[in-house]
């Protein structure tokens, strides 16, 4: 009895830890094909650049308030160096404490960005900083470990005035109304897609300035290669 009793004892032994090991390859290959679909998703994005017109009303100025809020809300997601990095900045503050700063630091500047531009004061090289903005953020999102929020705070903000004087070239001559909505419109929806990105980097990641898992890694080389592929376009003309 003592020798069976063994052998049974051996016997459960083996077969928990083959069911660790299924439990702990099936974890492995969930996130992986997490971050296959992720990286599938970000090609789509990347591959619809004949959507890169930047301007709802085919560049007209909006007219109307409503015009306004529908180019508002249009131009950050037909632009799709825009889309990309407003999915970063969300992706991004996902992996940081108090990473809520991160896209409110960058939609407050893009107000002013798009005020400076409809003061006729000129950026230098805007689409060149808008361009490194993306290969940034992709590189900050690669990192094994999170970066300073504030760091990650205070680049978003800088990159959000460049990304907010691309935007006030659409209603440069535009009236008060269509403005306003304008500037409601893209800040809106901007928040909306940072929120999205963010609450699926933390399903990901649900514990803030730990080693990043590689599906986010993966994300950030992803984006990282299409902030370069635009960084390119832009100094190869």
């Amino acid at each position: 009895m003592q020798f069976h009793g063994k052998r049974f004892c051996e016997v459960q032994r083996v077969a928990k830890q083959i069911g660790l090991s299924r439990l702990k390859s099936g974890e492995l290959l969930l996130k992986r094909s997490l971050g296959v679909s992720l990286l599938a998703g970000l090609g789509v994005i990347s591959s619809s650049i004949a959507a890169q017109a930047h301007h709802p009303f085919g560049g007209q100025t909006p007219a109307t308030f409503l015009e306004g809020f529908l180019s508002g809300l249009g131009h950050p997601v037909i632009g799709i160096d825009h889309l990309v990095f407003v999915i970063a900045v969300g992706l991004t503050a996902a992996i940081l404490r108090q990473g809520i700063w991160v896209p409110l630091a960058f939609v407050g500047t893009a107000l002013v960005g798009t005020g400076v531009h409809l003061q006729s004061w000129n950026l230098p090289a805007p689409e060149v900083f808008i361009s490194a903005s993306i290969l940034l953020f992709g590189g900050l999102l690669a990192l094994r470990h999170s970066p300073n929020p504030w760091l990650a705070a205070g680049s978003a903000a800088v990159a959000g005035l460049f990304h907010g004087y691309a935007y006030g070239e659409a209603v440069v001559g535009a009236e008060m109304a269509p403005l306003l909505a304008y500037l409601i419109g893209f800040s809106v929806i901007q928040l909306m897609i940072a929120a999205s990105a963010y609450r699926c980097g933390r399903a990901f990641n649900p514990i803030p300035s730990e080693p990043s898992i590689l599906p986010l890694r993966f994300a950030g080389f992803a984006i990282a290669g299409m902030g370069l592929a635009f960084l390119s376009s832009v100094l190869l003309g």
